[in-house]
C-alpha cells in the first residue's frame, strides 16, 4: 500500500479551463465599463484591441463583443448561461491592454501626491461618467447597481475598480486581474 503523503500533488487546472464565478463576471464587466468611463473611446479601443490581439475568432465584431459582456446579471439586457473560459480570458487580456494604455490616468487617480482639489476633480469626472454609463446600461433595480451609484456607499467599490485596473497594467497584469476575479470575496 502506498503512502498518500508521498503521492505528488494533483497538477493545478490551467486558467483556460476555469470558469469565472458570477461575481467575477459582474466585476469584469464593471472593470470594462470603468475603462469606458476613463476613456471616451474605450468601446472602440476594445474592438480595435480585440482585432489587434487576434481575438476575431471569438469576437468577430462589436456586437459579439457586447454580447459577451451581457453575461453580467446587473445589466438591463442579460444573457443566461456561462461564458466560455477562452472568451473570459480574452476579455481580461483586452482589459489589461487597456489598463496599460490608461496607466498614467489610473496612477493620477490613485496618487496622494497631488492637491486634494485636483484629486477630487478627477474622481468627480470619473464618477460622473461611470454613473452615466451605469444608468444607461445597468438595471437600476439591482442592489449592486444602486450601491455603486450611491455617492457614499459606492465610493470604496469605485476606488477598488480603479485600483484593480491599475494592477492589470504591466507584466503579470493578466494573472493579477484573473486571480482577483476568481476571488469570491473580491
Amino acid at each position: 500500500m502506498s503512502d498518500p503523503a508521498a503521492a505528488p500533488p494533483a497538477p493545478p487546472r490551467p486558467a483556460e479551463q476555469t470558469r469565472l464565478p458570477r461575481r467575477g463576471l459582474e466585476r469584469l464587466d464593471l472593470l470594462l465599463l470603468s475603462v469606458e468611463a476613463l476613456d471616451l473611446n474605450g468601446g472602440e479601443a476594445m474592438v480595435w484591441l480585440s482585432e489587434e490581439m487576434g481575438f476575431t475568432g471569438l469576437f468577430p465584431n462589436r456586437v459579439e463583443l457586447w454580447k459577451r459582456r451581457c453575461y453580467n446579471p446587473l445589466r438591463r439586457t442579460t444573457r443566461r448561461g456561462e461564458l466560455d473560459p477562452a472568451e473570459t480570458d480574452a476579455l481580461i487580456r483586452i482589459l489589461c491592454a487597456l489598463a496599460d494604455r490608461l496607466y498614467p490616468l489610473l496612477r493620477a487617480l490613485l496618487s496622494e501626491s497631488e492637491s486634494p482639489q485636483v484629486r477630487e476633480q478627477r474622481w468627480q469626472l470619473f464618477q460622473g461618467r461611470l454613473a452615466a454609463l451605469l444608468n444607461e446600461r445597468m438595471n437600476p433595480r439591482r442592489v449592486g447597481v444602486q450601491r455603486l451609484l450611491d455617492p457614499v456607499l459606492g465610493a470604496p467599490q469605485r476606488y477598488q475598480l480603479v485600483q484593480t485596473l491599475a494592477l492589470g497594467g504591466g507584466i503579470g497584469g493578466f494573472e493579477r486581474v484573473r486571480a482577483s476575479l476568481m476571488d469570491p470575496g473580491g
